[in-house]
């Protein structure tokens, strides 16, 4: 039998992360469904089985920061000298939610037009879209929504989160907004130069995303154990929808579907 190491105590949730902005984001409840605490409450002293993985893609133009937010999260680091991703790379997060093993596997791709096709072929059975974009530029949020259709033509639709985060901080913030309500994702506005808000952005990815595949599971088998919802949770399921539509935004929804996030980056 195969025994991890405990999870770092900063990975450790035990309550839902609240999102950033309540204009631009997936829902407002300051708690987990009640279902999924129930579910991870009678699972605690059990076995977890298999451990959980969900896909994250993190999808932008060339240079807004995509690497950089992310090895500000996994490895606090920030490397000034830019160097474009090639294809694709990735990163394995676990966390313990609800007092549940649960990891997230983030995939950085490449913004670069000639490794677009190798980048997409990465796309599919995402739970969650994070589009990265340059406040200071003002087409890389423009193309945002390309970005996203991209995506989700190798994702359903239903069954994603989205994210919208600008890499950088600028006069911009209000069109990111309305981008962000438009395709009706979360925004969050983080600094990989300086850490700010990305420990509690990928927080919330991760319990949401979390939240959505036990719901999901749980409305699929009618099963209560957290051990049937998160050892067996099937690709492609995602958090919940965002305000009545198919196309959620950039923060973690509670239901099946891949959710894209709006993040702005600021160096």
């Amino acid at each position: 039998m195969n025994i991890l190491a405990p999870v770092r105590r900063d990975r450790v949730l035990a309550e839902l992360p609240q999102c950033l902005r309540k204009e631009a984001a997936l829902h407002v409840r300051k708690d987990f469904h009640p279902r999924v605490t129930c579910a991870c409450q009678e699972h605690r002293t059990g076995t977890v089985g298999r451990f959980k993985i969900s896909k994250v893609i993190v999808v932008g133009d060339l240079s807004v920061g995509k690497t950089c937010l992310i090895n500000r999260f996994c490895k606090d680091t920030f490397d000034k000298n830019y160097k474009a991703t090639i294809g694709v790379d990735f990163e394995m997060e676990r966390f313990e939610v609800l007092g549940i093993p649960f990891s997230l596997q983030l995939w950085d791709t490449a913004g670069q037009e000639r490794f677009k096709c190798i980048a997409s072929t990465y796309y599919r059975g995402a739970q969650a879209i994070i589009i990265v974009f340059n406040l200071n530029a003002v087409a890389s949020l423009e193309h945002t929504k390309q970005w996203l259709a991209d995506a989700l033509k190798e994702n359903d639709p239903s069954n994603v989160l989205l994210f919208l985060t600008p890499a950088q901080y600028a006069l911009m913030e209000k069109d990111a907004l309305k981008v962000a309500q438009e395709i009706k994702a979360e925004y969050w506005a983080v600094s990989s130069l300086t850490g700010e808000n990305v420990r509690e952005f990928f927080f919330r990815v991760a319990a949401l995303t979390f939240e959505a595949n036990v719901l999901a599971e749980l409305e699929k088998s009618g099963a209560r154990r957290i051990g049937d919802v998160v050892s067996e949770c099937p690709p492609g399921l995602g958090w919940q929808r965002a305000k009545g539509t198919s196309n959620p935004f950039h923060v973690f929804s509670t239901l099946p579907q891949a959710s894209t996030v709006m993040t702005a980056t600021s160096t």
